[in-house]
């Protein structure tokens, strides 16, 4: 049966998986902060066979600017070096998957950068989602989302300033990604969700 290996390294978690066809046969998953770079080859390494599969899936974005360009470039260089495919998928696609059997409507927040928020609604029969994402200051974000589950690592602040609401904190896990089908047919291209900060000089 064909082999998956799926890196994600997007946000504060580090995490692997290795899956035959949809069973899972190992995974390492750890909250680390920082540090992707140092983690993730030896978390592939001890998975069964060193990781090796027939094709790889990883987590694009958004998140921190590191750790998805760490995720992509491992991916790479593994589809590159073992020659099979990889394709890609979104951070927040993935913590929704978890939530599929909790609601029909979604509300996915995860902390991005310079006090904003990560936010973007899914429907859940197909799974899919049912806006743009955005990255917006965490008041404008709270008047965005309307469902009341939030899944993510700022869930809770989104349901605080929300004032209603059951929040799900999550961080995304390897191992949820085959939950995904169609969701993770993306390109292995990173996916910011905010413009650069830095801005071109006046000529």
């Amino acid at each position: 049966m064909p082999r998956t290996l799926v890196i994600d390294t997007a946000t504060a978690a580090c995490s692997v998986a290795l899956f035959d066809a949809d069973l899972l046969l190992a995974e390492v998953h750890e909250e680390v902060g920082r540090g992707h770079a140092e983690r993730l080859m030896p978390m592939i390494a001890s998975l069964p066979d060193g990781g090796r599969a027939d094709r790889l899936l990883v987590d694009c974005g958004p998140g921190s600017f590191t750790g998805v360009r760490v995720g992509l470039a491992a991916a790479r260089a593994l589809a590159l070096g073992w020659d099979v495919p990889v394709h890609g998928y979104s951070s927040m696609a993935v913590i929704a998957s978890t939530g599929v059997s909790i609601a029909q409507e979604l509300a996915i927040a995860i902390i991005g950068g310079h006090g904003e928020l990560f936010v973007q609604a899914f429907a859940c029969d197909p799974l899919r989602p049912t806006s743009e994402l955005a990255s917006l200051a965490p008041e404008e974000a709270a008047r965005a989302m309307a469902a009341d589950h939030v899944f993510g690592s700022a869930s809770e602040r989104l349901v605080e300033l929300r004032g209603h609401g059951t929040a799900h904190p999550r961080l995304p896990r390897a191992a949820d990604a085959m939950r995904l089908a169609g969701l993770a047919t993306l390109p292995p291209s990173p996916i910011y969700g905010r413009g650069a900060d830095a801005k071109p000089a006046a000529v």
